[in-house]
């Protein structure tokens, strides 16, 4: 039966998924928000969902909605949600009203640091090259599919019996500070690695690790959960809790380096050919693989699909390249992210000359105490620098950091730090000519920086 969802905060990448998503199936759906940018703007608008007027219109709630869905760029205080809360209208997060619409499936959710998009987007194209029957919600746009979120009605006769959940650490809402997979109450989790990050919401590391500990406590009996064994704390929460939960460690599939492609290597000796590389991602297919084995794809059905997958949007994306020069993009930010995808681009090109660049842009990377935890991650590259922007402390309200704290934090001998965007523009421009391979690594833009144009010509 159709319903009436309103949606405050709506632009967010989550948030105008979910939107679209429910439009789809013929819902009625309205939203506000302060400020909506690409690419959700464009994709709201093709649908007819943009608001018409940016801002809180507490007149938009009324008694005939069925629900509000709460987003966490809102505030507590926003007027929309005073009015909805007036109205004792029912009242969902994101993961919230994702566990409510998917209690009678299996939910299947993957968690940790880093991977767990790959991850998720890994089973999701195997999943669909066999044509299975499956719901998602995952956090980048991927190869094949329109939109980030697939929600079937549990009671409509086309309902999928599985949803694969990427489950992020993150705060649920302005209202729930809980990490959003904890709402999922997985059948099978998977947890990817830990390292700490949003410091702004887990200020120790401690604090940070405690929640996937609750992750893997409130596993259900007879539950499964996978993990890392090569990452230490993994193996302290994977090894203790429950004798009734099911543990299932995995490593690093096989695999070989040759001329520049990334092949796996099966048990019987055979060779598969991969579009994507590094040690992180062999282990983010021993992780897939080992959950779509108990989703009912077989390990030759695995190989055969996992052969097309290449990647999901900004997870070592190649967005130009020539004879000689290729530039990947990396939403890298966090620095174990950044450490892999470094490592993984030196050892794909072990013998070009690579300048890896990562622009600080997160309230974690932009913290004076965090910074620290970035030592040693570019130390893989042949040339390396660091971009960050004044105006973005002030408006995260951030202590100023110099860069004599960030060449002190990466440890990097001859790495340069750039504030102004000019000056890291003017940088690129002169080194690109000696790099064989370039990699920008950020959750940004680097100030809206033309990625197509950095390739170097004669």
């Amino acid at each position: 039966m159709p319903q009436a969802y309103h949606f405050i905060a709506i632009g967010g990448s989550a948030m105008h998924n979910l939107a679209l998503a429910l439009h789809q199936q013929g819902h009625t759906i309205t939203g506000s928000d302060d400020e909506i940018y690409e690419p959700a703007l464009s994709r709201l608008t093709r649908k007819g969902l943009i608001p018409a007027e940016m801002g809180w219109f507490p007149q938009r709630i009324h008694a005939d909605l069925d629900a509000v869905i709460l987003g966490m760029h809102a505030r507590a205080d926003n007027p929309e949600l005073a009015r909805a809360q007036e109205l004792g209208l029912p009242i969902f997060s994101y993961p919230e009203f994702i566990y409510e619409h998917s209690r009678q499936k299996q939910r299947v959710v993957i968690a940790g640091s880093h991977g767990k998009t790959t991850i998720t987007s890994m089973i999701l194209h195997v999943l669909k090259h066999h044509n299975h029957r499956f719901d998602y919600l995952v956090g980048a746009q991927l190869e094949g599919f329109e939109t980030m979120v697939s929600l079937t009605d549990d009671h409509s006769a086309n309902a999928a019996p599985v949803i694969i959940i990427e489950g992020d650490e993150y705060a649920s809402s302005p209202l729930d500070k809980r990490p959003k997979f904890l709402h999922y109450q997985p059948h099978m989790a998977l947890i990817s690695g830990i390292a700490w990050d949003h410091v702004n919401i887990y200020p120790t590391y401690e604090s940070y690790v405690a929640q996937f500990e609750l992750l893997a406590e409130q596993m259900p009996k007879s539950g499964v959960l996978l993990f890392d064994e090569t990452d230490n704390m993994l193996d302290v929460i994977g090894q203790n809790g429950r004798d009734d939960v099911q543990k299932v460690p995995y490593d690093a599939h096989p695999h070989v380096i040759r001329d520049g492609h990334t092949y796996l290597t099966t048990p019987d000796g055979a060779e598969i050919p991969l579009r994507i590389f590094g040690l992180h991602n062999m282990k983010n297919i021993a992780g897939a693989m080992a959950i779509c084995d108990r989703l009912g794809v077989t390990e030759n059905g695995f190989y055969e699909a996992i052969q097309t997958f290449g990647g999901a949007a900004r997870r070592l994306e190649i967005v130009a390249q020539t004879a000689d020069q290729i530039v990947f993009r990396d939403f890298a930010h966090a620095p174990s992210k950044v450490m892999a995808t470094t490592e993984a681009v030196k050892a794909q090109f072990p013998d070009k000359h690579l300048l890896a660049c990562v622009e600080l842009h997160t309230f974690s990377s932009l913290n004076k105490e965090f910074l620290a935890q970035y030592a040693h991650s570019l130390d893989m590259a042949d040339t390396a620098a660091v971009y960050y922007n004044a105006h973005t402390l002030a408006i995260k309200r951030l202590a100023p950091i110099a860069p004599a704290d960030v060449l002190a934090a990466f440890n990097k001998p001859g790495l340069q730090v750039f504030t102004e965007l000019i000056d890291f523009q003017t940088f690129i421009a002169q080194y690109t000519a000696d790099a064989d391979v370039i990699l920008l690594m950020s959750s940004g833009t680097f100030g809206g920086l033309d990625l197509t144009k950095l390739m170097y010509n004669d």
